[in-house]
């Protein structure tokens, strides 16, 4: 990301407009782990860059390939690991399903809330 950021920065765009994405699935590798490493690490791109990040894990090959399971049947999966991002302090998360995935960050949000008041 340094080099990215640099040469953005470098032709004029300023550094409050720029988010990152990791990217997720196939295009960091065939291997599921390399995703799971960086869904695992999510908050240290926050915490090294200090911008915005922007995760999609929706329907991902990686977990297709942790799941054994289609495109169309990794929505548990998928909710899953939007889940973990979003406990990793994701700013932004795109998903093919909005619903399942506001229901859960409403949960998420209530069990952060709880914990805080005890």
């Amino acid at each position: 990301f340094d080099a990215r950021i640099a040469a953005l920065t470098g032709a004029g765009i300023k550094r409050n407009r720029l988010v990152l994405d990791p990217g997720m699935g196939f295009f960091l590798g065939a291997a599921p782990e390399t995703s799971l490493s960086v869904l695992a690490r999510f908050d240290e791109l926050r915490l090294r860059f200090d911008l915005p990040v922007l995760l999609s894990v929706s329907r991902k090959s990686f977990l297709r390939a942790l799941t054994g399971r289609g495109p169309g049947d990794v929505g548990a999966a998928t909710l899953a690991a939007e889940l973990a991002a979003a406990a990793g302090g994701a700013d932004f998360i795109r998903t093919h399903e909005p619903r399942p995935l506001r229901d859960g960050l409403a949960v998420l949000a209530a069990l952060k809330e709880t914990a805080r008041i005890r």
